[in-house]
């Protein structure tokens, strides 16, 4: 997996990649801190508005900032956004009004949501072969999950020797670092080989999405993950210390267990990618959190849930990694930061629904009724996604153009049929191909 590490412009990204993780990682535990501090005991709803509005931000943001990425070089949009983050981050430890959180966090998560996208689709451009894309997928994956592990403990180890308020400087080194290691690469910047509107624009990603059954197939996918993700994220504090009476030391080793058979999955789905299609793959990994969500039922002890957690880690992961390859797939270069954009977007719409509804029906029902809901969502999302992304999927895919005129340079080599010009070429939603055309 590594082997893909000697490609030095991947290697500066992922290097980026990394110390932005962490850098953000200490921010959101400052954050519950200064949170603490202005709202003392209201600081949950003080950080349940932070995460609401950043949710806001991802999915109002991202198609936007999408729509407009190939107007600007990628390299200077990236560092630009690094450093919009790095500032607001500067000014968070002088807040001294709830409402001033609220402003801060709106422009901080709507720099990430330019950024993440962005950053996701020069990573196929960096990396053309797809074993070497499919490595830095499961690369990514892992320094995600690591990262959840890492900041935390790294937070409480300089809050032995610091204030909350110094953390957030660790967050501007990050930012800062991962603005150098992207000025220190050149990186690919597709253009638009034609002129679009801005409805167009900004609605490009969406309906380059919504056209193309494979990816209506991962959206629907993408709610079983979230249904699974919102369970466990929102939960497990309930479970292990409420439920069960345990400390947070317990806590804290029920996430790890999820975010081991996350990384155990990442480790292992470069070579399964290898000898499996992705559909198949992520439909395994799918029906191991419909599994793992209804097992949730019968769980009564902690011995029980961490190698429930385990598995719907690993099911998370196998489930999640791949959607990266599809969007690749399914789009021209100069149209994947619109495409992942959507992706974006439309994941955190699957995420906005599933964690309050984790959380309320945890609070007010009870796990057993939170577990089943969950469970009917994710395998009404597996069902659907059967439907929607069909088992014969190719790339080329032989289709007839009708309304193209016959000089077109677009029809060179098609052979006139049916009226029109019939060729066969790797099919992706574009102004020629407006509408899927389903192989034969």
């Amino acid at each position: 997996m590594l082997q893909v590490l000697a490609n030095r412009t991947y290697r500066h990204l992922f290097l980026a990649q990394i110390i932005a993780l962490v850098g953000t990682g200490l921010a959101t535990v400052a954050l519950g801190l200064l949170a603490y501090d202005l709202a003392g005991p209201n600081a949950g709803a003080v950080l349940g508005t932070a995460l609401a509005i950043k949710m806001i931000a991802y999915v109002g943001v991202a198609p936007i900032a999408g729509a407009f990425a190939d107007r600007f070089p990628r390299r200077a949009m990236l560092v630009t956004l690094d450093l919009v983050r790095a500032i607001v981050a500067m000014l968070l430890p002088f807040v001294t009004e709830i409402w001033q959180v609220y402003i801060l966090i709106f422009v901080l998560q709507s720099a990430s949501a330019a950024f993440t996208p962005t950053f996701q689709a020069t990573i196929p451009d960096v990396l053309p072969d797809e074993k070497e894309y499919t490595r830095a997928l499961s690369l990514s994956r892992l320094a995600y999950d690591m990262e959840s592990l890492i900041s935390p403990m790294l937070a409480a180890a300089l809050l032995t020797v610091i204030s909350f308020h110094n953390i957030f400087a660790g967050t501007v080194v990050g930012f800062l670092l991962s603005a150098a290691m992207v000025v220190s690469v050149t990186l690919p910047s597709p253009k638009a080989s034609e002129k679009r509107g801005i409805y167009d624009r900004i609605t490009r990603g969406i309906r380059i999405y919504l056209a193309t059954p494979r990816l209506r197939g991962l959206l629907a996918l993408t709610m079983a993950v979230s249904a699974a993700g919102s369970m466990v994220i929102v939960n497990t504090v309930v479970l292990v210390q409420s439920q069960f009476d345990l400390s947070q030391r317990f806590t804290a080793m029920a996430l790890a267990a999820f975010g081991g058979g996350s990384m155990l999955a990442a480790l292992v789905l470069p070579g399964v990618l290898d000898r499996v299609a992705d559909r198949k793959a992520m439909l395994v990994g799918t029906g191991i959190l419909v599994g793992g969500l209804f097992a949730g039922l019968l769980v009564r002890n902690y011995t029980a849930l961490l190698p429930l957690w385990l598995a719907l880690g690993f099911g998370y992961a196998l489930a999640q990694t791949p959607s990266g390859r599809l969007l690749r797939r399914s789009a021209h270069p100069e149209d994947r930061p619109a495409l992942f954009a959507a992706q974006f977007a439309l994941s955190h719409t699957c995420w906005l629904i599933t964690y309050p509804l984790a959380g309320w029906l945890g609070a007010k029902a009870g796990m057993t009724a939170a577990f089943a809901a969950q469970g009917i969502i994710a395998g009404l999302a597996i069902t659907l996604a059967l439907q929607l992304w069909p088992n014969h999927d190719p790339d080329a895919i032989e289709h007839l153009h009708k309304d193209l005129e016959p000089q077109h340079p677009h029809l060179a080599g098609a052979t006139p049929a049916d009226g029109g010009y019939r060729h066969s070429h790797i099919f992706i939603i574009d102004s020629h191909h407006p509408e899927w055309q389903h192989a034969s």
